[in-house]
């Protein structure tokens, strides 16, 4: 079995992350303490939680309650992109990008949820 760095989550949680730093950086000065940190810390929490969910796999229950915090970090990813998108800090384009890619991370852990035999977890 590979690393973390291996699963797919943990590219697309990355991935998510990295792009909503990167459009965050035209948010306003103002949000700088509040909407841009708040949906900046939880999607990086979502990627840091897989890595610890990864690392503790060994005991099911703690994998998946690990897995399940991924999941409300990634939710509150969402919530912040809609308050993004209704201040008219995101285009629809890229909201609708950063949403589609948030969806999928929500699909693939609602799945390693579902099956933790799968992803090592004894």
């Amino acid at each position: 079995m590979g690393t973390y760095k291996d699963l797919l989550l943990y590219k697309k949680t990355f991935a998510l992350a990295m792009e909503i730093y990167t459009v965050t950086k035209r948010f306003p000065k103002e949000e700088m303490y509040s909407l841009t940190d708040q949906i900046r810390r939880s999607s990086r929490s979502a990627n840091i939680c897989l890595i610890e969910a990864y690392r503790k796999r060994k005991y099911p229950n703690y994998f998946v309650s690990k897995l399940t915090d991924v999941d409300m970090e990634n939710s509150e990813t969402q919530g912040w992109l809609e308050f993004s998108l209704a201040c008219e800090y995101l285009s629809k384009e890229i909201y609708d990008r950063l949403k589609e890619l948030s969806d999928e991370v929500g699909k693939i852990v609602q799945y390693m949820i579902d099956n933790p035999g799968k992803f090592g977890a004894d």
